[in-house]
């Protein structure tokens, strides 16, 4: 019903650069239910992924953030702003996954270099093949890749090799206690030092205050 009454809504997060300008953002799924309220993905996105209608969200997702891509490109002020875009394996799976991604790319006249793809290691353990070849020629027509929660899971430096990343994203739960945590700090060091080594960006979720 959500999908079909156009309930569902795109939230934007800034991704910034060190002095806090905005480089580009993630968008971000809500469910604005007619009774409940603004519903978080956390209550929904796992019952989506058992049912497959991740699929058509993820679909729908895509689209708004491409039209949402196209628009910005049209005004000076956020003509270069990225847009990053969480892809559940599912989603990544269909076979015409990236038929799909060019075509709403060409509908909505929106740049592909600066559409940023979310993905998680769960993708990455098995389905290599077709996974790489799927990267490879959506990185050929200029969109970008991101693994998501980087060290969280079943982090293999192996992927950061087979894999065409563009980009490492540290998870929040190393970035929480940043400041206080001594390892946490260590952690954050050696990945942003690996990622400058492999010539990854890196970029930090959760960063909510000043420290």
């Amino acid at each position: 019903e959500a999908l079909a009454q156009r309930q569902f809504t795109l939230h934007y997060r800034p991704q910034v650069d060190r002095n806090g300008q905005i480089l580009g953002a993630e968008a971000l799924i809500r469910w604005q239910h007619p009774e409940r309220g603004l519903v978080q993905p956390g209550e929904f996105i796992r019952l989506a992924e058992e049912t497959q209608l991740i699929v058509p969200i993820g679909r729908w997702v895509l689209d708004e953030a491409c039209s949402q891509l196209a628009a910005w490109q049209a005004e000076p002020a956020t003509a270069g702003l990225s847009l990053a875009v969480n892809v559940s394996p599912r989603q990544f799976r269909q076979p015409d996954f990236v038929a799909a991604v060019e075509a709403l790319l060409e509908q909505h006249g929106a740049s592909a270099h600066l559409l940023k793809l979310e993905l998680t290691e769960n993708l990455l353990l098995d389905h290599t093949e077709t996974t790489v070849e799927r990267m490879q020629a959506l990185r050929a027509i200029g969109v970008r890749f991101s693994l998501d929660d980087f060290g969280t899971g079943y982090a293999s430096l192996s992927y950061l090799k087979r894999y065409p990343f563009n980009q490492l994203k540290v998870d929040q739960s190393f970035i929480r206690d940043l400041s206080t945590d001594q390892d946490d700090a260590a952690i954050v060091r050696a990945i942003i030092a690996m990622g400058q080594t492999l010539r990854l960006q890196v970029v930090a979720e959760g960063v909510e205050t000043p420290e």
